[in-house]
């Protein structure tokens, strides 16, 4: 596909991009998909809003605030003045942005775009080493970032870093408030990358995708459109950071392509969630089926009855919560399947076309399939690789994986369903050795790699073990240095040694101490045999 002119001045994401040949098929067959040449996302989802609907329309709620459109257009003005002005940003130039989900990360994702930036989001429970290994990726210079997390932060080298909320006359919001609350939008082109997300790889390092402009404004116009069906007195909220694309865009693109609200929450228990849906009478809801379960469990339909809509994606949702769910609450959970090379949602089902159990079917502008070893189609109710396509699609940056996720034109997602007869797809398993617990993809070689960190370990395997809370959980086989004590006080210490090397999320939950891995006569360790949890675990002594 020809690429229109860029308006980026830093050329590195288009030099980055795959080459041609290794494009998956993009599908532009919905007329709402049909974009101009020239478009920049910020402008069509905030300056374009507020000129159709006024300014003064609540936009970002708080439990301590509420930041109107008109607010937030101004200070993403501002800070793109910062950025452009005293940092020197070009188009095209990477910035990395970590802070939880509040009012100013979403003024400073807007400020990048506008400015013709490519945004860099990050949760806040990275560590240096993962910050370090995506800024090198990345090749960002610029970092913004919240004053309460810039500890990890700190030791990147080669990053300017700005904070946010720390006061004084170097912090952001300080810098910002004297900039013209004016700014002319950069003229991106629709096909300049907008924003680098990062996800698990399975090899240990991490893959980086890169999506356009219109790619933000296709979830939207198809899943957003079609399933949500949002509307501008909605009260949208969730627990996805915004630097998850499910948070981005249940969070943040689809609320204000329809000119709703969005209720930000920093960090919140299942529980918690439940009574600030309650407090702000959110009506659509996005988290995990780990949450819905928690949830139930906790006795939180009641708060529950201002939700005309619940949307469930991060793992696989079983048909009992649904059922639950359901029963409890007169809400219809919404599943999906998505991912990060895809940018959202592009199976699902909604109101009467559920089928408890099912992921869904293909959502409008998509098109689904499972395939078989040789790539060629299934036949209806034989389990294969699930194969996607439509207006988004798989864009490593500088990365030979790109081969593999893309066949054919397909992206190959990683995972194993069947489809039946009326084309619902039905969830049966990863394919890889991707770990899903929560909602959260955690890369085995990742956890291993910051286990053989720890000097008592002499080789280990990480695989995930089903979880009927969590999906999985990851767990790990430990092989000691001789004559050191494998019980639970070195399960803990483990345990603390890779949240402090790694994010918290992916420390493993279950440890078990073996004399040996096993492993095949060539070598290969059999992770299959470490799946299902062994009757009794060898003791070392």
């Amino acid at each position: 596909m020809e690429l229109s002119p860029s308006a980026h001045v830093d050329t590195f994401c288009r030099d980055s991009l795959p080459p041609a040949g290794q494009w998956p098929e993009l599908l532009f067959d919905l007329p709402e998909l049909h974009y101009p040449d020239r478009l920049n996302c910020a402008a069509a989802l905030l300056d374009d809003v507020v000129a159709a609907r006024g300014p003064d329309r609540p936009c970002l709620r708080t439990d301590t605030e509420t930041w109107s459109y008109g607010e937030l257009l101004a200070r993403a003005n501002q800070v793109a003045h910062v950025l452009v002005d005293d940092l020197g940003l070009v188009p095209g130039g990477r910035v990395l942005l970590r802070a939880p989900n509040n009012p100013w990360l979403v003024a400073c994702w807007f400020a990048v775009l506008k400015a013709g930036g490519v945004a860099v989001a990050t949760v806040p429970m990275l560590r240096t080493t993962e910050l370090r290994q995506l800024a090198a990726l990345t090749r960002s210079a610029l970092a913004l970032c919240d004053a309460r997390f810039t500890a990890d932060l700190a030791p990147v080298d080669g990053l300017t870093v700005l904070t946010i909320g720390g006061g004084g006359d170097d912090d952001l919001a300080v810098r910002a408030a004297g900039k013209s609350a004016t700014f002319t939008n950069v003229d991106t082109a629709a096909d300049d990358v907008a924003l680098l997300a990062a996800t698990s790889g399975t090899t240990g390092t991490p893959k980086v995708t890169m999506h356009f402009h219109r790619d933000v404004l296709a979830i939207a116009d198809t899943f957003g459109k079609h399933h949500v069906q949002g509307g501008p007195d909605d009260v949208f909220t969730g627990t996805p950071p915004l630097a998850f694309t499910f948070g981005l865009g249940g969070l943040l693109v689809f609320p204000l392509r329809v000119g709703a609200s969005v209720l930000l929450i920093e960090k919140a228990t299942p529980v918690e969630l439940a009574h600030a849906v309650e407090r702000h009478g959110a009506t659509v809801l996005s988290t995990a089926p780990t949450g819905y379960r928690a949830m139930l469990r906790a006795g939180c339909e009641r708060e529950l009855r201002t939700l005309r809509r619940a949307i469930s994606a991060g793992e696989h949702l079983p048909k009992h919560v649904w059922e639950e769910f359901k029963a409890r609450t007169g809400v219809s959970l919404i599943d999906g399947i998505g991912s990060t090379e895809m940018l959202h949602v592009f199976i699902s089902a909604a109101d009467d076309e559920i089928r408890p159990g099912a992921t869904g079917r293909a959502v409008p502008g998509y098109l689904a399939a499972v395939l078989d070893e040789h790539g060629d189609p299934a036949p209806d109710g034989t389990p294969g690789r699930l194969a996607v396509k439509g207006p988004t699609g798989c864009r490593y940056l500088n990365d030979e994986r790109q081969a593999k996720y893309v066949q054919g034109g397909w992206n190959i997602t990683g995972d194993t369903y069947l489809r039946d007869a009326d084309g619902y797809f039905w969830y049966q398993a990863r394919s890889d050795d991707m770990i899903v617990s929560s909602g959260y993809n955690i890369g085995a070689p990742e956890v291993e790699q910051a286990l053989d960190q720890h000097p008592d370990v002499v080789e280990c395997a990480v695989v995930g073990r089903p979880d009927p809370d969590r999906g999985q959980v990851v767990h790990a086989a430990v092989v000691l240095a001789e004559g050191v004590t494998g019980d639970a006080a070195k399960v803990a210490e483990l345990q603390d040694f890779v949240k402090r090397t790694i994010a918290p999320y992916k420390y493993p939950r279950s440890i078990e101490f073996v004399s040996a891995l096993p492993r095949t006569s060539t070598g290969k360790v059999q992770r299959y045999r470490l799946r299902e949890p062994r009757p009794e675990p060898e003791p070392v002594p």
